[in-house]
């Protein structure tokens, strides 16, 4: 009966996880579903209808069927190397592509960085306010955007502000 139970509590909250928005919840629901299949495999081991192989000196009603616990051990190795990768490719994938990049103004439909990461994002800005760093030193006007934050939220313009800045001076 405890067993029954202990299948129904992973199954049951397998299910509420998988149901769950982010990868996390997801992978953890299947890990939790993986054991309480596991659980029912090692619980289906039923003995009497089998012939004994190999007499040995342990009483047949002692012994236990050893193809459950062999499917159990090959589905805890798979399962352990699937959590492993799906973990993984979450923890990677939490830090870049994963929000979406609301536009500035309710008149931009999408900038050309939309679909980039935040380290991506990140990189553009860094680029930007040191081109802004070194107008600024040289004493020219810098491009057309005071704040290289939204030069990179802005997109194309500003690259094509920077242009015709650069076509200007030549």
């Amino acid at each position: 009966m405890i067993l029954a139970l202990t299948i129904a509590v992973l199954v049951g909250g397998a299910v509420y996880l998988i149901q769950q928005r982010g990868l996390v919840h997801i992978v953890l629901g299947m890990m939790s579903f993986g054991h309480g299949v596991n659980l029912t495999l090692l619980a289906t081991g039923v003995y009497s209808y089998r012939g004994e192989a190999f007499p040995s000196r342990v009483p047949f009603e002692e012994m236990s069927d050893p193809l459950p616990q062999a499917f159990v051990l090959t589905a805890v190795v798979i399962s352990m190397a699937t959590s492993t990768i799906l973990l993984t490719m979450a923890a990677m994938g939490a830090n870049d592509d994963t929000n979406v990049v609301e536009p500035v103004d309710d008149n931009t439909v999408d900038h050309a960085f939309s679909t980039l990461g935040r380290d991506s994002q990140n990189r553009e800005i860094l680029s930007r306010s040191d081109e802004h760093m070194h107008a600024l030193r040289r004493g020219t006007p810098p491009a057309a955007h005071e704040n290289p934050a939204s030069a990179v939220a802005d997109g194309a313009e500003g690259r094509r502000d920077q242009d015709n800045d650069k076509n200007e001076e030549a």
